[in-house]
């Protein structure tokens, strides 16, 4: 592909020689004749006058720089489409092997792809050109809509949706039963999760996540939100749109969430608590319940980020408080002493 091919895809800019053939994406130290590569940061300026890349893609200009550059607004975007071009997506053949156990009311739309050991209930349906790959259990009455990717040994339970273009990896669990129980008469007692579990379209889930089915109504997860590996979603969850949920988060039942918050690595919130748009909250955060309203948050119970920090730079400081305090009671204390012995003189 040509340098001015690629510009067209994603509306950049180019200087330097439109006519570069690009063959190939790597990073900036990686990089090799015919590669384009990226820079989205000046902190990798000095990797990229020393990178063997054939031209680079930039949000600023860089000034002396013996390459081509591509101009766009959003680097990591062209980069990200430059990786789709040079390595695409292996498509699966359509197939419904006799290996795979399908119940025969199940619903196949065109271009289906279900492998071997696949296990399909009663009253499923599988949109068009979805791929179902082996060790999926899919329950009764589950619903998936186009083109959606569903990887080895995940399980949907019964009852639960799925739009179009959803991506399920490895091991993760749809519709699990919600972690509810009443204690009576000395015993936990479990309340039936009779619920379900309903995904958006373009929705992402990495491997070994619990997305688990309400009690009553649904567990929601927005449209376009990216969920990393080894999270937990209790029951009766509402998830908006575009929402990333970092690794090892814990949401616990009936949490609201707005559309565009960012939960990063470990975080971990309270049952009931309200979460606004475009909140942040930080790795390791906690919520204690509670609203939420827009902002970046950090600590445990969680806090204002300006006032975390502040926090955090006096928490630094109390060994060295800790030192002056206890030189004080010793000036102090010899002070006392001193003038007891006046005293007495007197």
């Amino acid at each position: 592909m040509k340098l001015s091919e690629f510009a067209d895809r994603v509306q950049g800019t180019i200087t330097g020689d439109p006519a570069t053939e690009i063959t190939g994406v790597s990073g900036i130290e990686g990089a090799g004749p015919g590669d384009i590569t990226f820079m989205a940061s000046s902190k990798f300026l000095k990797q990229l006058r020393l990178s063997a890349a054939s031209c680079v893609i930039v949000k600023e200009n860089v000034a002396d720089l013996a390459i081509p550059q591509l101009r766009v607004e959003n680097p990591y975007f062209a980069f990200a489409k430059a990786l789709e071009y040079f390595y695409p997506r292996t498509e699966a053949a359509p197939l419904a092997t006799d290996r795979a156990l399908i119940a025969a009311d199940v619903v196949l739309g065109r271009n289906v792809t279900v492998f071997p050991l696949a296990y399909i209930s009663e009253g499923a349906s599988i949109g068009d050109g979805t791929v179902i790959y082996p060790g999926v259990f899919i329950g009764r009455n589950v619903r998936i809509g186009r083109d959606c990717i569903i990887h080895p040994q995940v399980t949907i339970r019964e009852e639960c949706t799925l739009a179009d273009r959803v991506i399920i990896h490895a091991g993760s669990v749809i519709g699990s039963d919600g972690f509810g129980y009443v204690f009576e008469k000395g015993e936990h007692y479990k309340i039936p999760q009779v619920g379900r579990v309903e995904i958006g379209d373009d929705v992402e889930i990495g491997s070994n996540v619990s997305i688990d089915r309400a009690t009553l109504g649904s567990t929601v997860i927005g449209r376009g939100t990216k969920i990393d590996n080894l999270v937990q979603i209790a029951h009766n969850v509402l998830i908006g749109e575009d929402c990333i949920i970092v690794s090892q988060v814990g949401i616990s039942g009936s949490c609201s969430i707005g559309s565009h918050v960012t939960i990063a690595g470990q975080a971990g919130l309270a049952d009931h608590t309200t979460i606004d748009p475009e909140v942040i909250i930080g790795a390791r955060a906690a919520t204690m319940g509670g609203h939420v309203t827009k902002g970046f948050y950090l600590g445990a119970p969680v806090a204002p980020h300006r006032e975390f920090m502040k926090a955090q730079s006096f928490f630094l400081k109390l060994p060295e408080m800790n030192k002056k305090m206890k030189d004080l009671e010793e000036r102090l204390s010899t002070l006392e002493k001193e003038n007891k012995k006046n005293v007495v003189d007197n």
